[in-house]
């Protein structure tokens, strides 16, 4: 019975983690289509803004997703405002880089993010990392540097707007995890407060920037069904792809998430060189490889610090004897004021004196020892 559950719950990851790839590659490819055909960024974000949004509500209440707590209005404008805030402009930016330049080569610079998750977090929330994850930084640094330097089609804005909305990830990444543990919120009811928000942020920007442009451009034609449907299909994707990744983290560990990420990234390189046919060399891909294998060690070392880190709070076990084992508080069973002494009671033997058919035993404080002993 055991065997099967644990069958089936390997079944279950290994599904959504195939389907993670196959909607996240989808989704990086169509995008990377319809920015080609429709070079504006900036309206794409506001599509899937709109889409989690618009498809949150009643597919939540639907699935029976839990409603969310009530959260004051100083932590609200402390944390869940800046998060909506990072939201959309690293998806400005992500949007921008695959515009600019390759998905593959805009999934390559991403792999940066241990680079900006080990800055970050020791700026703001002052951790300290071991010289073996600081080590497995050397990697995927020179990964990305040689995958720039042999791309063909670089391009410094694009390049740029990867790292930046890498870095807003890496910020979401923090910052999430301090909401979901203060507030106990449920994860994909803060995905639909932090898109909601979003678009309400955005729609200002968005309609200064873009709109502006779309509406005093004659040459785009409203009635393109084809870029219509791409940004369908692009919102619902995005939308899916966030569901689908939320599933996975809230049922492995943060170890097996990362790596699961870090393999999505190889996979979404993989397809898109495939179906987008973007031209590169030998050593383009070994920079990629290269980056992807810095950040495959860099989560084998974050593990490892972990279990440091709980091998250092365990209480110290040592397995010795009851008689024997040093620690504050020693239980000494008692024969007629001497200790170590056995009794045959009803056929049972009880280590102690017998005092009116009861055990007695008498406690004895250690003073040469600096353990408890918890009984």
């Amino acid at each position: 019975m055991a065997d099967r559950k644990h069958t089936r719950e390997v079944l279950t990851v290994v599904f959504l983690c195939v389907l993670w790839y196959i909607i996240s590659s989808s989704n990086n490819v169509i995008g990377k289509m319809l920015l080609n055909e429709f070079p504006y960024p900036m309206t794409m974000t506001m599509v899937q803004l709109l889409s989690i949004t618009i498809y949150s509500g009643p597919f939540f209440n639907m699935w029976g997703v839990r409603k969310y707590v009530d959260i004051s209005w100083r932590y609200y404008f402390k944390l869940i405002v800046p998060l909506a805030f990072g939201k959309f402009f690293s998806s400005v930016f992500s949007h921008v880089s695959i515009w600019k330049v390759p998905v593959s080569y805009a999934h390559t610079v991403k792999a940066t993010m241990p680079l900006f998750t080990v800055i970050l977090s020791r700026l703001i929330m002052g951790e300290k990392q071991t010289y073996k994850v600081y080590f497995s930084l050397i990697p995927i640094i020179a990964g990305v540097g040689v995958a720039t330097i042999t791309e063909i089609s670089f391009d410094a804005i694009g390049l740029f707007s990867a790292l930046a909305a890498t870095m807003g990830f890496s910020l979401q990444h923090i910052y999430s995890k301090k909401v979901l543990h203060d507030t106990g919120v449920h994860h994909l009811r803060l995905l639909h407060i932090l898109g909601r928000l979003s678009l309400f942020m955005f729609l200002p920007v968005w309609i200064l920037v873009d709109f502006v442009h779309l509406k005093d451009n004659p040459d785009i034609d409203i009635k393109n069904y084809r870029v219509t449907l791409l940004l369908f299909l692009d919102g619902v994707l995005n939308w899916l792809q966030n569901i689908v990744a939320f599933s996975v983290l809230s049922i492995v560990t943060p170890l097996t998430y990362a790596v699961a990420n870090a393999s999505k990234r190889i996979f979404v390189i993989a397809i898109s060189l495939f179906i987008l046919g973007n031209p590169v060399t030998g050593v383009n891909i070994f920079g990629m490889l290269l980056a992807i294998f810095g950040v495959f060690y860099y989560n084998k070392a974050k593990y490892d610090q972990k279990m440091a880190a709980k091998q250092q709070t365990l209480l110290p076990f040592q397995q010795k004897s009851w008689h024997d084992r040093n620690n504050d508080y020693i239980l000494y069973p008692q024969q007629n004021g001497k200790a170590n002494g056995t009794d045959k009671m009803n056929g049972i033997t009880v280590n102690g004196n017998v005092k009116n058919g009861l055990n007695s035993f008498r406690s004895y404080k250690n003073s040469n020892s600096s353990n408890l002993l918890f009984v």
